[in-house]
């Protein structure tokens, strides 16, 4: 992890801000913890409602005020925005000449996200993912690597952030050979090149160099089943070789299968080890990293909070229940999604349910309410809740 740590905008109203991202160890959560992460809340409450009119407004319609966040339990209270909320506005803390990246989500069909980062924001979540990473192990900047991306083929103004991710993930392994699995047609489009994935692992073999795979789930499993439709004979990647996926099943929702049939599949077919298979859960609206464990769970860093919440009353809810996924982080100052209600259904879990080590709690993704075309967003989610039961 880089000891070149970003500066908040505010020093003197972002203290606990600064010194929460600061902590650098993902998992390790210092006996002051729960007083510090409601003090950067607080400081990230005032300062959305300083410089964001709507944020402003939105804290007037409540009777919620900053001050009134002083102890971990209290930060439940915070006013959330939807996610679906930034797929039809613009809603930025800061001017626009102070805008260093800007991002879309990665949805297949209707508006997208868009979303603002400060230079403080955007480098602050940067050190995030690269703690996460060498927590790991998965930091190897010693070993040649060779990459297979089920992502899109960028423009250089690309501002697709799934994308990005992708290919800002090759810096933790010196790349030799990068390729991208969705391929652009020259038209604006692109097209999933299963053909072109399948030589590639097959070259990669050969070169007895590690194989990192990054990207969405549902092209690695096409690759995977076309590989077994074929007949094809099984790979063995070389040693060190991971396969780290991310992005969701997006428009294929409805060839989605479980996740221990694709880890399965992709042991069997590229001989890769379950425990250098691991899944990531993040959003562009929310973008603090989300890694599973060895045991395949996605555990809370100390940069974050995670809430559940009831699909009918929107209330909070105790471990194993599912419901609405809600994040709370106090890191970004650009844009008011420091607390978000996620269109996913979860449950939340104690560490003790899990068994790796890691001492946080962990929750488990259930899926998206809303994602039939003829289904009431209410329904599917009713229909989600009772299948997680």
């Amino acid at each position: 992890m880089s000891d070149k740590r970003p500066q908040v905008p505010d020093a003197k109203k972002l203290g606990a801000v600064q010194t929460v991202a600061d902590l650098a160890h993902p998992y390790s959560f210092p006996p002051y913890y729960d007083k510090l992460f409601a003090k950067a809340m607080r400081e990230c409450v005032a300062w959305h409602a300083g410089h964001s009119e709507f944020y402003r407004r939105m804290l007037a319609l409540r009777t919620f005020k900053p001050d009134s966040v002083k102890s971990l339990k209290d930060c439940v209270r915070v006013p959330y925005v939807p996610a679906a909320f930034f797929k039809m506005h613009e809603i930025v803390s800061i001017p626009k000449n102070e805008v260093f990246a800007h991002f879309t989500s990665s949805g297949t069909t209707g508006q997208k996200s868009q979303i603002f980062f400060d230079r403080w924001s955007f480098s602050a979540g940067q050190r995030m993912v690269d703690a996460v990473f060498e927590h790991f192990g998965f930091v190897t900047p010693e070993t040649k690597t060779n990459y297979l991306l089920y992502s899109y083929e960028t423009e250089a103004d690309s501002t697709l952030g799934t994308a990005y991710t992708d290919n800002y993930l090759c810096k933790y392994a010196p790349a030799k050979n990068v390729f991208h699995a969705l391929r652009r047609t020259g038209t604006g489009a692109h097209e999933f090149d299963v053909f072109g994935c399948i030589q590639r692992l097959r070259d990669y073999e050969a070169q007895k160099l590690p194989v990192r795979v990054f990207g969405f789930p549902a092209f690695l499993f096409f690759t995977l089943k076309r590989m077994r439709d074929l007949k094809m004979k099984n790979l063995r990647l070389p040693p060190g070789s991971l396969i780290f996926l991310g992005g969701g099943w997006k428009g294929h929702a409805g060839e989605a299968v479980p996740k221990e049939e694709l880890y399965a599949l992709a042991h069997e077919r590229l001989g890769i080890p379950q425990a250098r298979i691991r899944d990531s859960f993040g959003a562009v609206e929310h973008p603090i990293p989300y890694c599973e464990c060895e045991n395949h769970r996605f555990h809370v860093p100390v940069w974050s909070q995670v809430i559940i919440r009831d699909a009918r009353t929107l209330q909070p809810l105790g471990f194993g229940k599912p419901g609405f996924l809600q994040f709370l982080t106090p890191f970004l100052t650009s844009i008011p999604a420091h607390s978000v209600l996620m269109g996913d259904l979860a449950s939340l879990y104690p560490a003790s349910e899990c068994g790796c080590g890691i001492k946080s709690p962990f929750f488990t993704v259930h899926g998206r309410a809303g994602t039939s075309k003829n289904k009431s967003c209410a329904l599917a989610a009713a229909e989600l809740l009772g299948a997680s039961r």
